[in-house]
This record gives structure tokens, sequence and C-alpha cells, in this order.
């Protein structure tokens, strides 16, 4: 298997589940993930939350770990990438305030490289204007921003993921497992038993 080169969006109060645990299935299936996030530099840390769901009308958030960052934003080329994944969790709202991220994220659609997003990280991908004429899912209080920037918000469980080109959405980390082997499918990695 050819080694890819990942670049990993994240920033402070990002899922916990949504931050670790693609950043370590994809560094254990052999791929080079850079892990950034603005105005932070390697060796930095973000905050993470933990949301559940404990019969409230929405989910709660909890502490979640510190996660550290492996590469320096300022230095991110996105030319110089395979692959864009991103984060969800409360992160999304404020990194889509980011010109670069939003320039980011528009290399990617427009290139037509692999994209992941989970839960509200699609929130970056709206700002970004990339979802028109595509179909996708997001955690479901993102879909009104989905269908506001043209795309089609597809309502499926947590633990799937819904793909449309080079672009592969889940709702939430449930959808991991789904989401992964559609992102790595896109990328062309190939594991052997």
């Amino acid at each position: 298997m050819a080694q890819k080169k990942i670049l990993f969006l994240t920033g402070d109060y990002a899922e916990d589940y949504e931050t670790m645990v693609p950043f370590q299935m994809l560094l254990m299936v052999g791929h080079e993930v850079h892990a950034v996030c603005p105005d932070k530099k390697k060796g930095d840390k973000v905050f993470t939350a933990i949301h559940d769901f404990e019969g409230a009308q929405t989910y709660s958030e909890k502490p979640g770990h510190m996660f550290a960052l492996n590469y320096n934003f300022d230095e991110v080329d996105p030319a110089n990438y395979d692959g864009l994944y991103i984060a969800g969790g409360r992160a999304p709202e404020y990194l889509r305030l980011n010109d670069k991220i939003l320039e980011i994220a528009r290399h990617f659609a427009t290139a037509n490289k692999p994209l992941a997003a989970v839960c509200h990280g699609i929130q970056i991908l709206t700002a970004a204007g990339v979802v028109k004429d595509k179909k996708l899912t997001a955690y479901y209080a993102v879909a009104p921003e989905v269908t506001a920037a043209g795309g089609t918000f597809v309502n499926v469980p947590a633990d799937q993921a819904v793909t449309d080109g080079n672009l592969t959405t889940s709702p939430a980390w449930p959808g991991h497992p789904a989401l992964i082997a559609s992102f790595l499918q896109l990328l062309g990695t190939k594991i052997e038993p």
C-alpha cells in the first residue's frame, strides 16, 4: 500500500472520539497524518469534548482528552496532501470563520481529492460553498445549513456514512467504521487480511 498524506483539521472543543479515533485509525493503516488547528503549532494541544445522548433533547457535553497537534498550521499547503479529514464537535463552528480553512476545503473539493467530514465538521464545507449539488449527511441540526448551501441532506442512522463522488460524511462518531472505510476507499487504500 502506498502511504498517503492526510490533512486532519481539528480545534478546541472538537468532539473527542471524532478527533482521536480517525486520527489513530489513519495512522494505524500507515498514512502520514498532519493534525492542525489555526493559530497553533506542532506540540500545542486542543481541548476536546465528549458528546453523548443521555435523555435530553440534545447531546450533553463533558470534558474530553487533550489532543496534541503534530504539525504547524501555518506550514500547511493543501496541494501537498492526498486527502482531507474534518473532525466534528464545536470546533467547526469557529474554524469556518478562518479564510485559510475555507481555502483548504475549496482546494480539496475543486481538485476532487478525497474529503471526509463528520457531524458538525460539515459546517466548514457549507461555509466554503463546496456542497452544492452534493448528497451528504451531518448531525441533524446541521441539515438546514446543508440545504441552504445547495446540498442534499440525507438523513441516515448515526452509524452510517453517505458518499457522493470524492466526499464522504457521517452524522456522528458511531459512523466511524463506515466513514473511515469509505474514506480509505476514496484514497485507494487497500488493507490486506
